[in-house]
């Protein structure tokens, strides 16, 4: 018997969540298309998974059976996916390079131009991540390295290598209050609303909220965004500030949107990560070295 493995993520998630309309925001799907999922696959496995009533979804023995190895099962397949794409990749001679935002500032051509210099005939392709995956792919292999952001989910389970740092300013609408200032103290910004990530990404979103540094003042969210446009929108629209790395002003400049240096809240740093499987790959070591060279060169 065949099944589609959309079948068992649809299901592990209403599994996990007790909830069809949880699940469905979750996995971006209308409920009745959830619920069509989910009949469908018992429907293939003849055996009802749930029992649905007004508190939500229970599952039954058979569905705890399956809850009990679908997740390994979806692991098994991702790793064995990543696997052969990234033996796809190596056989074009195409280094995937997975980045945030602006990537490593202006550094970032400087990089590519060494390490195509000591690969001749590679291809650095290079991919943007939304905000929703702070690893820009390493969690799922879709890339063999990748220009981030610290911190991130799952930090602790890559390598990583600081490339370089620089001091967080705070982005307002033009007409904000506070905008004519030169520097502003970040409590004077505490009870701002705030732009987002998702909540999902954890402390990668409260990085970015400084949740830590407002000795204990609740962060007010004015909107959830995952790309850069749909943040500088919501910013420009009134829905709240946002902290961000002092290189957004040359980056993400707009009209409605402006930049002022924050005082009293940490700097942000940009780093180079890999998975330790690929600590014995030569074009992933080299362009790590092409990474700190170029960012650690003079000018």
């Amino acid at each position: 018997m065949d099944v589609d493995t959309r079948l068992l993520r649809s299901f592990t998630a209403v599994a996990e969540d007790g909830s069809l309309s949880r699940a469905a925001e979750r996995l971006f799907v209308s409920q009745p298309a959830l619920t069509k999922q989910i009949r469908q696959l018992e429907t293939l496995l003849g055996v009802r998974l749930f029992t649905r009533s007004r508190a939500g979804m229970a599952l039954t023995e058979a569905g705890e059976a399956l809850a009990g190895q679908a997740p390994a099962l979806l692991a098994h397949w991702e790793r064995a996916l990543a696997a052969t794409r990234g033996a796809a990749a190596r056989a074009a001679r195409v280094l995937r390079v997975g980045f945030m935002a602006s990537a490593a500032n202006e550094a970032t051509q400087e990089i590519v131009t060494r390490f195509c210099a000591l690969h001749p005939g590679w291809r650095v392709d290079m991919r943007q991540a939304s905000w929703s995956e702070p690893t820009a792919g390493l969690a799922d292999g879709s890339v063999d390295v990748a220009l981030l952001r610290l911190p991130f989910p799952g930090q602790g389970d890559l390598r990583v290598e600081v490339l370089l740092t620089e001091p967080r300013c705070v982005a307002l609408p033009a007409g904000h209050r506070l905008a004519d200032r030169e520097e502003i103290a970040f409590r004077d910004l505490w009870d701002e609303p705030y732009v987002a990530a998702a909540p999902e990404t954890g402390g990668w979103r409260d990085y970015w909220l400084a949740a830590d540094e407002r000795e204990g003042r609740p962060v007010t969210v004015g909107a959830v965004t995952e790309h850069p446009d749909d943040w500088l929108s919501a910013i420009a629209n009134g829905y709240g500030i946002a902290l961000a790395p002092a290189s957004a002003a040359r980056f993400y400049a707009r009209p409605g949107v402006v930049y002022r240096p924050v005082s009293g809240v940490s700097p942000s740093r940009v780093a180079i990560a890999w998975p330790p499987a690929a600590d014995g790959d030569p074009v992933v070591r080299d362009f790590v070295r092409c990474c700190l060279d170029a960012t650690s060169a003079p000018g």
